[in-house]
Protein backbone atom coordinates (compact mmCIF):
# COMPACT_ATOMS: atom_id res chain seq x y z
CA UNK A 1 0.00 0.00 0.00
CA UNK A 2 0.85 3.87 -1.13
CA UNK A 3 2.46 5.51 2.02
CA UNK A 4 -0.36 8.22 3.39
CA UNK A 5 1.23 11.78 4.29
CA UNK A 6 -0.67 13.52 7.20
CA UNK A 7 -0.03 17.28 7.71
CA UNK A 8 -2.36 18.03 10.82
CA UNK A 9 -3.87 22.06 12.29
CA UNK A 10 -4.97 21.10 15.26
CA UNK A 11 -3.89 18.56 18.65
CA UNK A 12 -7.13 16.55 17.91
CA UNK A 13 -6.44 15.83 13.97
CA UNK A 14 -2.67 15.26 14.82
CA UNK A 15 -4.25 12.08 17.63
CA UNK A 16 -7.07 10.80 15.35
CA UNK A 17 -4.68 10.42 12.57
CA UNK A 18 -2.53 8.79 15.53
CA UNK A 19 -5.67 6.48 16.41
CA UNK A 20 -6.62 5.54 13.20
CA UNK A 21 -2.97 4.18 11.86
CA UNK A 22 -3.09 2.15 15.37
CA UNK A 23 -6.31 1.24 14.69
CA UNK A 24 -5.18 -0.74 11.25
CA UNK A 25 -2.23 -1.81 13.03
CA UNK A 26 0.14 0.52 10.73
CA UNK A 27 3.88 2.25 11.69
CA UNK A 28 4.36 5.86 11.70
CA UNK A 29 6.74 7.91 11.40
CA UNK A 30 6.24 11.90 12.96
CA UNK A 31 8.62 14.28 11.00
CA UNK A 32 9.20 18.07 12.03
CA UNK A 33 12.01 19.82 9.83
CA UNK A 34 13.30 16.68 8.51
CA UNK A 35 16.69 17.80 9.53
CA UNK A 36 17.58 14.53 12.14
CA UNK A 37 15.50 12.08 9.71
CA UNK A 38 18.88 9.91 9.89
CA UNK A 39 19.73 9.71 13.18
CA UNK A 40 18.78 6.51 15.33
CA UNK A 41 18.48 3.07 13.78
CA UNK A 42 16.78 2.68 10.57
CA UNK A 43 13.60 1.37 11.68
CA UNK A 44 10.97 -0.09 9.06
CA UNK A 45 9.59 2.05 6.07
CA UNK A 46 6.50 4.11 8.00
CA UNK A 47 3.03 3.64 6.13
CA UNK A 48 2.11 6.57 7.55
CA UNK A 49 4.28 9.95 8.16
CA UNK A 50 2.98 12.52 10.44
CA UNK A 51 4.12 15.88 9.84
CA UNK A 52 3.82 18.47 12.66
CA UNK A 53 4.57 21.70 9.61
CA UNK A 54 1.28 22.69 10.50
CA UNK A 55 1.16 23.08 14.19
CA UNK A 56 3.11 26.27 13.51
CA UNK A 57 2.04 28.87 16.00
CA UNK A 58 3.66 30.58 18.95
CA UNK A 59 0.77 30.24 21.54
CA UNK A 60 2.09 32.29 24.25
CA UNK A 61 5.12 34.37 24.69
CA UNK A 62 4.86 35.87 28.13
CA UNK A 63 7.49 38.39 28.42
CA UNK A 64 7.12 39.25 32.17
CA UNK A 65 7.58 35.63 33.70
CA UNK A 66 9.75 34.09 30.44
CA UNK A 67 7.97 31.59 29.57
CA UNK A 68 6.46 30.29 25.89
CA UNK A 69 4.81 28.32 24.67
CA UNK A 70 5.16 26.89 20.89
CA UNK A 71 3.55 24.18 18.98
CA UNK A 72 6.08 21.55 17.59
CA UNK A 73 6.24 22.83 13.94
CA UNK A 74 7.63 26.18 14.94
CA UNK A 75 10.93 26.43 13.76
CA UNK A 76 13.48 27.36 16.26
CA UNK A 77 14.69 30.40 14.13
CA UNK A 78 11.22 31.98 14.05
CA UNK A 79 10.60 31.53 17.58
CA UNK A 80 13.75 33.13 18.61
CA UNK A 81 13.54 36.31 16.54
CA UNK A 82 10.23 36.83 18.23
CA UNK A 83 12.11 36.54 21.53
CA UNK A 84 14.87 38.49 20.73
CA UNK A 85 12.84 41.60 19.89
CA UNK A 86 11.80 41.22 23.50
CA UNK A 87 15.24 40.91 24.73
CA UNK A 88 14.70 37.25 25.37
CA UNK A 89 16.11 34.12 23.78
CA UNK A 90 15.01 30.03 24.19
CA UNK A 91 18.85 29.02 25.45
CA UNK A 92 18.85 26.24 22.69
CA UNK A 93 21.30 26.65 19.86
CA UNK A 94 22.23 23.41 18.25
CA UNK A 95 22.85 23.78 14.55
CA UNK A 96 19.14 24.22 12.66
CA UNK A 97 19.56 22.46 9.23
CA UNK A 98 19.47 24.26 6.09
CA UNK A 99 19.81 28.04 5.69
CA UNK A 100 19.63 27.45 9.75
CA UNK A 101 15.85 27.56 9.34
CA UNK A 102 14.91 24.57 8.89
CA UNK A 103 14.79 22.66 12.21
CA UNK A 104 11.37 22.74 14.79
CA UNK A 105 11.11 23.00 18.45
CA UNK A 106 9.13 19.46 18.31
CA UNK A 107 12.50 18.20 16.37
CA UNK A 108 14.81 19.41 18.85
CA UNK A 109 13.05 18.38 22.19
CA UNK A 110 12.58 14.82 20.71
CA UNK A 111 16.15 14.29 19.70
CA UNK A 112 17.51 16.33 22.59
CA UNK A 113 19.46 18.35 20.69
CA UNK A 114 21.30 21.32 21.92
CA UNK A 115 24.70 23.78 20.83
CA UNK A 116 26.98 25.41 23.15
CA UNK A 117 24.49 27.07 25.51
CA UNK A 118 24.05 24.05 27.70
CA UNK A 119 27.16 24.62 29.39
CA UNK A 120 25.08 27.32 31.22
CA UNK A 121 21.77 26.93 30.81
CA UNK A 122 21.11 22.84 30.18
CA UNK A 123 19.93 20.36 27.56
CA UNK A 124 16.22 20.75 26.41
CA UNK A 125 14.66 18.72 29.38
CA UNK A 126 15.86 21.33 31.32
CA UNK A 127 14.11 24.18 29.62
CA UNK A 128 11.07 22.40 29.02
CA UNK A 129 8.36 22.95 31.91
CA UNK A 130 5.33 21.62 30.42
CA UNK A 131 3.95 19.52 27.31
CA UNK A 132 1.20 18.30 25.19
CA UNK A 133 1.76 14.83 23.45
CA UNK A 134 -0.66 12.72 21.27
CA UNK A 135 -0.74 8.90 22.00
CA UNK A 136 -0.91 6.11 19.63
CA UNK A 137 -4.52 5.64 20.91
CA UNK A 138 -5.48 8.90 20.78
CA UNK A 139 -5.21 10.42 23.86
CA UNK A 140 -3.77 14.16 24.11
CA UNK A 141 -2.15 14.23 27.48
CA UNK A 142 -0.74 16.94 29.28
CA UNK A 143 1.88 17.73 31.77
CA UNK A 144 3.61 20.26 33.74
CA UNK A 145 2.80 24.22 33.50
CA UNK A 146 -1.00 25.17 32.37
CA UNK A 147 -2.36 21.56 32.95
CA UNK A 148 -5.91 19.96 31.70
CA UNK A 149 -4.74 16.48 31.92
CA UNK A 150 -2.03 14.53 33.08
CA UNK A 151 -0.62 11.21 32.61
CA UNK A 152 -0.69 10.75 36.60
CA UNK A 153 2.98 9.51 37.79
CA UNK A 154 4.72 10.41 34.27
CA UNK A 155 6.83 13.41 33.50
CA UNK A 156 6.39 13.67 30.42
CA UNK A 157 8.81 16.36 29.50
CA UNK A 158 11.50 14.18 30.89
CA UNK A 159 10.38 11.60 29.26
CA UNK A 160 9.61 12.75 25.73
CA UNK A 161 13.01 14.22 25.52
CA UNK A 162 14.99 12.48 23.68
CA UNK A 163 12.84 9.68 22.89
CA UNK A 164 13.08 10.19 19.16
CA UNK A 165 9.38 9.98 18.56
CA UNK A 166 8.73 6.39 20.18
CA UNK A 167 6.67 7.31 22.64
CA UNK A 168 3.79 9.72 20.86
CA UNK A 169 3.58 13.03 19.08
CA UNK A 170 4.84 15.85 20.62
CA UNK A 171 1.97 18.67 19.89
CA UNK A 172 3.52 21.77 21.98
CA UNK A 173 6.12 22.78 25.07
CA UNK A 174 5.96 25.31 27.35
CA UNK A 175 9.74 26.62 27.83
CA UNK A 176 11.76 28.84 30.48
CA UNK A 177 13.44 31.92 28.50
CA UNK A 178 16.39 34.03 29.31
CA UNK A 179 17.66 37.37 29.12
CA UNK A 180 19.65 38.01 26.30
CA UNK A 181 23.80 38.95 27.12
CA UNK A 182 23.91 42.46 28.02
CA UNK A 183 27.33 41.90 25.73
CA UNK A 184 29.07 39.19 25.06
CA UNK A 185 32.97 38.05 24.28
CA UNK A 186 34.94 34.82 23.51
CA UNK A 187 38.42 33.95 25.18
CA UNK A 188 40.56 31.38 22.47
CA UNK A 189 43.87 29.50 23.92
CA UNK A 190 45.42 26.91 21.73
CA UNK A 191 47.52 23.72 22.56
CA UNK A 192 48.75 20.78 20.22
CA UNK A 193 49.45 18.89 23.67
CA UNK A 194 46.22 17.00 24.80
CA UNK A 195 46.93 16.95 28.32
CA UNK A 196 47.87 20.61 29.01
CA UNK A 197 44.43 21.60 27.13
CA UNK A 198 42.27 19.17 29.01
CA UNK A 199 43.87 20.98 31.76
CA UNK A 200 43.06 24.21 31.01
CA UNK A 201 39.82 23.72 29.78
CA UNK A 202 38.67 21.72 33.94
CA UNK A 203 40.20 24.87 35.30
CA UNK A 204 37.87 26.90 33.40
CA UNK A 205 34.93 24.23 34.24
CA UNK A 206 36.09 24.84 37.65
CA UNK A 207 36.27 28.56 38.42
CA UNK A 208 33.36 30.55 39.28
CA UNK A 209 33.24 32.77 35.84
CA UNK A 210 30.00 31.51 34.91
CA UNK A 211 30.62 31.02 31.52
CA UNK A 212 27.86 31.43 29.21
CA UNK A 213 29.67 28.09 27.22
CA UNK A 214 33.05 26.31 27.44
CA UNK A 215 34.03 24.63 24.02
CA UNK A 216 37.00 22.16 23.02
CA UNK A 217 37.97 21.52 19.03
CA UNK A 218 40.56 18.90 18.14
CA UNK A 219 42.00 18.73 14.56
CA UNK A 220 45.00 17.37 12.86
CA UNK A 221 47.23 17.02 16.16
CA UNK A 222 46.20 20.66 17.01
CA UNK A 223 43.22 21.84 19.82
CA UNK A 224 41.93 24.77 21.25
CA UNK A 225 39.55 25.93 23.98
CA UNK A 226 36.69 28.25 23.31
CA UNK A 227 35.08 29.86 26.33
CA UNK A 228 31.92 33.18 25.92
CA UNK A 229 31.34 35.25 29.06
CA UNK A 230 27.89 37.08 28.65
CA UNK A 231 26.91 39.88 30.58
CA UNK A 232 27.70 43.61 31.48
CA UNK A 233 31.21 42.38 33.02
CA UNK A 234 31.38 40.22 29.60
CA UNK A 235 35.17 41.80 28.72
CA UNK A 236 36.37 41.79 31.85
CA UNK A 237 35.36 38.23 32.33
CA UNK A 238 37.05 37.36 29.08
CA UNK A 239 40.26 39.01 30.73
CA UNK A 240 40.18 36.60 33.44
CA UNK A 241 39.43 33.64 31.52
CA UNK A 242 42.56 34.58 29.35
CA UNK A 243 44.51 34.79 32.65
CA UNK A 244 43.86 31.13 33.33
CA UNK A 245 44.34 30.40 29.95
CA UNK A 246 48.06 31.56 30.24
CA UNK A 247 48.39 30.26 33.81
CA UNK A 248 47.73 26.39 32.18
CA UNK A 249 50.10 26.90 29.34
CA UNK A 250 47.74 27.30 26.43
CA UNK A 251 49.37 29.20 23.58
CA UNK A 252 48.20 32.24 20.95
CA UNK A 253 45.84 33.36 23.51
CA UNK A 254 43.03 36.25 22.38
CA UNK A 255 39.77 37.35 23.21
CA UNK A 256 37.30 38.56 20.60
CA UNK A 257 33.99 40.22 21.19
CA UNK A 258 32.24 39.81 17.64
CA UNK A 259 32.40 35.87 18.04
CA UNK A 260 29.26 34.66 16.05
CA UNK A 261 31.27 33.10 13.19
CA UNK A 262 33.56 31.25 16.11
CA UNK A 263 30.32 29.73 17.76
CA UNK A 264 28.43 28.80 13.93
CA UNK A 265 32.16 27.31 13.15
CA UNK A 266 31.95 25.25 16.69
CA UNK A 267 28.24 23.91 15.66
CA UNK A 268 28.69 22.92 12.37
CA UNK A 269 31.30 20.59 13.97
CA UNK A 270 27.94 18.81 15.45
CA UNK A 271 26.49 17.44 11.81
CA UNK A 272 28.34 15.98 9.07
CA UNK A 273 26.95 15.60 5.65
CA UNK A 274 29.29 13.37 3.77
CA UNK A 275 31.08 11.63 6.86
CA UNK A 276 30.18 10.06 10.18
CA UNK A 277 28.86 11.53 13.23
CA UNK A 278 29.73 10.31 16.35
CA UNK A 279 28.28 11.81 19.85
CA UNK A 280 30.59 10.64 22.24
CA UNK A 281 29.32 10.72 26.62
CA UNK A 282 32.48 10.37 28.73
CA UNK A 283 33.55 12.00 31.92
CA UNK A 284 35.15 15.21 31.88
CA UNK A 285 37.98 13.74 33.47
CA UNK A 286 38.95 11.27 30.69
CA UNK A 287 38.85 14.23 28.29
CA UNK A 288 42.44 13.78 27.13
CA UNK A 289 41.60 10.29 26.29
CA UNK A 290 38.52 11.22 23.80
CA UNK A 291 40.82 13.36 22.17
CA UNK A 292 43.54 11.00 21.39
CA UNK A 293 41.04 8.10 20.26
CA UNK A 294 39.77 10.76 18.23
CA UNK A 295 43.28 11.48 16.69
CA UNK A 296 43.94 7.83 16.30
CA UNK A 297 41.05 7.68 13.87
CA UNK A 298 41.68 10.57 11.97
CA UNK A 299 38.59 11.97 13.53
CA UNK A 300 37.70 16.11 14.34
CA UNK A 301 36.36 17.04 17.84
CA UNK A 302 33.95 19.36 18.95
CA UNK A 303 32.22 19.00 22.35
CA UNK A 304 31.23 20.42 25.50
CA UNK A 305 34.11 20.51 28.35
CA UNK A 306 32.30 20.43 31.59
CA UNK A 307 29.61 18.07 30.50
CA UNK A 308 31.33 15.76 28.95
CA UNK A 309 29.81 15.30 25.38
CA UNK A 310 31.65 15.73 22.17
CA UNK A 311 31.02 15.46 18.86
CA UNK A 312 33.83 13.57 16.37
CA UNK A 313 33.66 13.25 12.55
CA UNK A 314 35.15 10.80 10.83
CA UNK A 315 35.53 8.69 8.12
CA UNK A 316 32.82 6.07 8.08
CA UNK A 317 35.19 2.66 8.02
CA UNK A 318 36.78 4.33 11.10
CA UNK A 319 33.38 4.64 13.47
CA UNK A 320 33.91 1.01 15.43
CA UNK A 321 37.05 1.69 15.46
CA UNK A 322 36.53 4.95 17.26
CA UNK A 323 33.88 3.12 19.47
CA UNK A 324 36.44 0.32 20.65
CA UNK A 325 39.21 2.72 21.50
CA UNK A 326 37.24 5.20 23.84
CA UNK A 327 37.47 5.11 27.74
CA UNK A 328 35.47 2.63 29.70
CA UNK A 329 31.91 3.67 31.15
CA UNK A 330 31.61 6.11 27.90
CA UNK A 331 28.63 5.95 25.70
CA UNK A 332 28.59 6.61 21.81
CA UNK A 333 26.01 7.36 19.47
CA UNK A 334 26.25 7.43 15.78
CA UNK A 335 24.17 10.30 14.71
CA UNK A 336 25.27 11.27 10.75
CA UNK A 337 26.10 8.52 8.39
CA UNK A 338 26.28 7.02 4.92
CA UNK A 339 23.06 4.62 4.01
CA UNK A 340 25.65 1.41 3.94
CA UNK A 341 27.17 2.29 7.57
CA UNK A 342 23.41 2.94 9.01
CA UNK A 343 22.71 -0.06 8.06
CA UNK A 344 25.60 -1.97 8.84
CA UNK A 345 26.23 -1.46 12.96
CA UNK A 346 23.87 -0.72 15.44
CA UNK A 347 23.97 3.14 15.79
CA UNK A 348 23.28 2.96 19.66
CA UNK A 349 25.33 1.71 22.60
CA UNK A 350 23.08 -0.52 23.95
CA UNK A 351 22.96 0.08 28.14
CA UNK A 352 22.98 -2.20 30.53
CA UNK A 353 19.87 -4.53 30.92
CA UNK A 354 17.90 -3.52 33.16
CA UNK A 355 17.95 0.10 31.89
CA UNK A 356 16.59 -1.10 28.63
CA UNK A 357 14.16 -3.16 30.82
CA UNK A 358 12.71 0.22 32.19
CA UNK A 359 13.01 2.17 28.57
CA UNK A 360 11.06 -0.93 27.04
CA UNK A 361 8.10 -0.38 29.86
CA UNK A 362 8.13 2.97 29.17
CA UNK A 363 6.95 2.37 25.40
CA UNK A 364 4.98 -0.38 26.27
CA UNK A 365 2.96 2.21 28.54
CA UNK A 366 2.40 5.21 26.25
CA UNK A 367 2.61 3.57 22.79
CA UNK A 368 1.58 -0.45 23.43
CA UNK A 369 0.73 -0.99 19.68
CA UNK A 370 4.43 0.21 18.87
CA UNK A 371 3.68 2.57 16.09
CA UNK A 372 5.11 5.39 16.73
CA UNK A 373 8.56 5.73 15.20
CA UNK A 374 9.46 1.80 15.94
CA UNK A 375 12.93 0.72 15.81
CA UNK A 376 14.43 3.81 15.45
CA UNK A 377 15.64 3.80 19.47
CA UNK A 378 17.96 1.96 21.13
CA UNK A 379 17.00 -1.80 21.50
CA UNK A 380 14.85 -1.57 18.86
CA UNK A 381 12.39 0.09 20.42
Amino acid sequence: MPRVEVQPTTFEEAAAALAAATAESKSVRIVGGATKLAWGALGPEPDTVLRTASLNRIVEHNHGDLTAVLEAGVPIAEAQRTFASAGQMLALDPPLGFDDEAATVGGLVATADSGPLRHRYGAPRDLVVGMTVALSDGTIARSGGKVIKNVAGYDLAKLFAGSFGTLGMILSVNVRLHPLPAAVASTLGASADPATLVAAALALAASPLELEALDVAWRGGRGGILARSGGAEAARRADRVASIMHQNGLENVGVQQDDAALWARQRAGQRSPRRALVRVAAAPSVLEHVLRAADACGGTLVGRVALGTSYVELAPEAAMQLRGSLPTGSHSILLDAPPELRGAIDPWDPPAEPALELMRRIKQRFDPAGACNPGVFVGGI
